[in-house]
């Protein structure tokens, strides 16, 4: 069994997007394209974790009861959307969990940092996590980019501490989910959605997924709503490579995740949690 993490968070959220739209101009859409996710996910028998945007569930709050109503699970993924290595960011990342908590009726017990940006400026997180009663998190990507990543981390599950972001901790409490990754010409690189997803043949994907089922690993996979339903994104002058990386092929991300889900079993975070012995 796979697991699904939807990062829902809005067109004018990704840290490549963010610094170009002014405040007037950040206008939620995404909320129009939840029920056609929800939709793809019912269709497939799918369930999904998705990590939301917390401002999102201030200006529609009717997202929480769609998701839940499906089956599907709530994580928390800031309230801005806000990387956790920002400057002095972590007082005011302990109000936002007690928001959260108020949000969504301490529903959540899942967290994804924004742009997978847990690392040793961060590793703060985990202990704000802990105490505000969370039980695991997907925020490990064990390959480098420029723009995040550990490639040291372990891939399968284990328990994360502030002191051993990549490695198992036996006497951790919150557990890790680190994201798909795979081989690539020599390369490691991810694998688990985003970017990734829309440039690389599907079947790398599927290989990666497969590789993982051999060995008994779950393939944590990622997807943002503003992938999903790209009919809804302004379309805004960026910079060319991070044009590129945000717009490149969004078209085909459906379709593919789609055939993704048709061909492999994907679950919630928390439903996968609840099944692993001595968890």
């Amino acid at each position: 069994m796979n697991l699904l993490g939807i990062d829902f968070e809005d067109w004018y959220h990704p840290q490549l997007v963010e610094p170009f739209v002014s405040e007037e101009k950040k206008i939620p859409t995404m909320f129009r394209g939840l029920d056609k996710i929800l939709d793809l996910l019912r269709k497939n028998d799918s369930k999904a974790t998705f990590f939301v945007v917390g401002d999102l569930l201030e200006s529609n709050p009717e997202i929480l009861d769609k998701i839940m109503s499906e089956g599907h699970e709530i994580g928390f993924h800031t309230m801005k959307h806000t990387r956790l290595d920002s400057p002095n960011f972590r007082p005011e990342f302990k109000e936002e969990l007690k928001k959260f908590e108020k949000l969504t009726s301490g529903k959540s017990i899942g967290f994804r940092a924004p742009t997978f940006s847990l690392n040793e400026k961060s590793s703060w997180a985990i202990d704000e996590l802990v105490s505000n009663g969370y039980k695991y998190d997907s925020s490990i990507m064990p390959a480098k980019t420029n723009m995040y990543g550990m490639p040291s981390a372990e891939r399968s599950p284990y328990r994360i501490t502030n002191s051993s972001l990549g490695k198992n901790d036996p006497n951790g409490t919150l557990i890790e989910f680190p994201l798909l990754v795979t081989k690539f010409l020599g390369k490691t690189i991810p694998a688990a959605g985003g970017f990734y997803l829309r440039a690389l043949p599907l079947k790398i994907i599927k290989n990666a997924i497969k590789s993982y089922e051999e060995k008994e690993i779950p393939a944590s996979l990622y997807i943002h709503s503003w992938e999903l339903t790209p009919e809804y994104i302004p379309r805004i002058k960026l910079p060319i490579k991070s044009h590129f990386i945000t717009y490149h092929k969004i078209e085909k991300t459906f379709s593919k995740m789609n055939e993704l889900l048709k061909k492999f079993e994907f679950t919630a975070f928390e439903s996968y949690l609840s099944k692993i012995p001595n968890k």
